[in-house]
């Protein structure tokens, strides 16, 4: 079974970056989509962006276009996400997720075959 093992969440100051990563423990989704979801207390788990590692089609979910890169490193097994003028939201859970296949609907529709633990991201006003 693979595992996703995310990285880099923290504190930042409104207006500020910071980086996330996710790393497979093996070469399962290869040929699939990998993404983040985040997860604000008391609200369902939203969609933030998917990337497919065959085609490097990305999608973004509209309020963080033009904020957020994700990009990936197919030797690695390995997405990133970068993330820039970050709102005061709080704090969120960002979650990796992976799907085998480059469904694309599907993943943003939260239909993932493997989750990451989740990792705190803090953005203070």
């Amino acid at each position: 079974q693979v595992q996703l093992r995310e990285s880099g969440g923290g504190l930042v100051q409104t207006g500020g970056s910071l980086s996330l990563s996710c790393a497979a423990s093996e070469r399962t989704l290869s040929s699939g989509v990998m993404g983040w979801f985040r997860q604000v207390p008391g609200r369902e788990r939203e969609f933030v962006a998917l990337i497919t590692f065959t085609s490097g089609n990305v999608v973004y979910a509209d309020d963080v276009k033009g904020r957020f890169t994700i990009s990936k490193d197919n030797a690695a097994n390995t997405i990133h996400l970068k993330m820039t003028d970050l709102k005061p939201d709080g704090t969120d859970v960002y979650s990796c997720g992976g799907l085998p296949r480059p469904w694309a609907v599907a993943f943003m529709a939260g239909k993932v075959d493997v989750w990451g633990q989740g990792i705190q991201v803090t953005v203070s006003s």
